[in-house]
C-alpha cells in the first residue's frame, strides 16, 4: 500500500482494519503514516517524504522521490511479492508504480479518483494500463469509468459516515463562545496563502455588503495553521469590518456546523458543508491565464461537489467575473432570508449524504477482496 498525505493515510487505516477482518494474518507493507502505522502498517519509508506540493517543490526533491520508488520495487520483485498492490491517491507518484507492478502480474487497485472526469480527460487511458480495479468515492466517477470500459467500484465517502445526519448547531456555537439567537455567516476562503489573499479579501469585502443589511449577523473564519490566522486576521484589520468575527484555528467542520449560511472556495470544504447540511455559497477567483487555460480543459458543467452529485445546480457558483462582493453578498443574504429555501436545501443534501453513506471502509475491502479471488 501506498499514501502520500495525511487523507490517504486515514482511507488506509480504515481499509486496513476492514480487510485485517477478511485476512486475520494478512502483513500490510509500503508507504504510510501513523494511522496506518497505529493499525500494523509498516512504512518502508515515513509518509512525509512524499508529501510534496508544487512544482519547483517537486523538483528539488525528484532524485529522493525517485530512490523512494527504487526502495518500494526492491521489496515488491525482490524480498516479498505482494498479493495486490493499493495505490491510495497521490496519482502523479502512484500511477506508474501500480502500472510497473500490474506488467509484472501483480493485481493493481487505485484508492480514489483523480480529477480525469473532469479535465485531462485523456489520462482515462493511462489509467486504464495501470489498474485492475479503481474505488471511486463518488458515483459520477464510476459511472466515467464504466463508460470508458475501466474495471471499478463506488464505494461511498468516508466523511459521509463520520458524520452524523442530525448536526447539533446550537452545540456547535456555544462551544465557539457565539450567540446561539443571532445568525452566523462561515467563511472559508482556502487553506494556502494565495486563496487565502484572493479570496479573503473578497469574501470580507461581501461580508462588508451585508453589514448595513443584516447588522445582527456573526462572522467565522477559520485557518488551516497559525500563519493563516496571522493572514486572515491582518485581513479583517484592514477591511474594516464592523460585523462581530472570530478567527479561529482548525475547526473548520464545527464552524460550518454552527453556521446558518456557509461562503467558501470550491474544493472539498464544499462536500463537508453539503454533509452538514448547510446552504453555502461557492466563490472562486483565479488570474486572468489560469482561469482561461483552466475553462478550456475543464469537461463539467458545475465546480462545486454538491451540485456534480446532485446533477443540478443546487448552490450558486461564482466565478472569476461573476465573483464580485455584492454578487457574493446578495446569495449570502437570498439564503439566510428564505427559509423554504433552506429546507429545500436540507432535505437535498440529506439524501445526497445517504447516496455517500456507503461503509467506504467495507466496500472497499470487498473489492479489494473480490478482485484477489478472481487472481488466485
Amino acid at each position: 500500500m501506498i499514501a502520500g498525505e495525511a487523507s490517504g493515510d486515514i482511507l488506509g487505516a480504515g481499509l486496513i482494519r476492514a480487510l485485517r477482518r477478511r485476512y486475520p494474518n494478512a502483513e500490510f507493507v509500503g508507504i504510510g503514516g501513523d494511522e496506518m502505522i497505529a493499525e500494523g502498517f509498516r512504512s518502508l519509508v515515513p509518509m512525509e517524504r512524499l508529501s510534496v506540493m508544487g512544482l519547483v517543490e517537486v523538483l528539488g526533491r525528484l532524485r529522493e522521490l525517485f530512490a523512494i520508488r527504487a526502495r518500494f520495487y526492491d521489496y515488491v520483485f525482490n524480498v516479498r511479492r505482494p498479493d495486490v498492490v493499493i495505490g491510495i491517491d497521490s496519482p502523479d507518484f502512484t500511477l506508474a508504480i501500480e502500472r510497473r507492478c500490474r506488467e509484472a502480474g501483480i493485481p493493481s487497485v487505485h484508492y480514489v479518483s483523480p480529477s480525469v472526469w473532469a479535465w485531462r480527460q485523456k489520462r482515462i487511458f493511462k489509467i486504464a494500463k495501470s489498474v485492475d480495479l479503481m474505488l471511486t468515492l463518488f458515483p459520477f466517477e464510476a459511472r466515467f469509468y464504466q463508460e470508458h470500459q475501466v474495471p471499478v467500484a463506488f464505494v461511498g465517502h468516508p466523511l459521509a459516515d463520520r458524520i452524523p445526519m442530525e448536526v447539533d448547531t446550537e452545540g456547535a456555537r456555544r462551544a465557539l463562545e457565539l450567540a446561539v439567537d443571532q445568525p452566523v455567516l462561515a467563511i472559508l476562503p482556502g487553506s494556502r496563502a494565495g486563496e487565502v489573499e484572493r479570496l479573503g479579501e473578497l469574501f470580507l469585502s461581501a461580508a462588508r455588503w451585508l453589514q448595513s443589511r443584516r447588522p445582527d449577523l456573526q462572522l467565522v473564519i477559520p485557518c488551516v495553521n497559525r500563519e493563516r490566522q496571522a493572514q486572515v486576521q491582518a485581513l479583517v484589520d484592514a477591511q474594516g469590518v464592523t460585523l462581530p468575527v472570530r478567527v479561529v484555528r482548525g475547526r473548520s467542520r464545527e464552524v460550518m456546523a454552527a453556521a446558518d449560511v456557509v461562503l467558501l472556495a470550491s474544493g472539498t470544504a464544499t462536500l463537508e458543508a453539503m454533509l452538514l447540511k448547510k446552504p453555502m455559497v461557492v466563490g472562486y477567483r483565479l488570474s486572468n491565464l489560469s482561469y482561461a487555460l483552466v475553462s478550456r480543459l475543464v469537461k463539467v458543467p458545475h465546480v462545486a461537489l454538491p451540485n456534480l452529485l446532485a446533477r443540478e445546480p443546487l448552490v450558486p457558483e461564482l466565478l472569476q467575473d461573476a465573483a464580485t462582493p455584492e454578487a457574493l453578498g446578495a446569495a449570502v443574504l437570498e439564503r439566510l432570508e428564505n427559509p423554504d429555501e433552506r429546507m429545500h436545501l436540507k432535505t437535498a443534501f440529506a439524501k445526497l449524504h445517504d447516496s455517500l453513506r456507503q461503509n467506504a471502509d467495507e466496500r472497499a475491502a470487498e473489492a479489494v477482496s473480490a478482485l484477489l479471488e478472481r487472481h488466485d
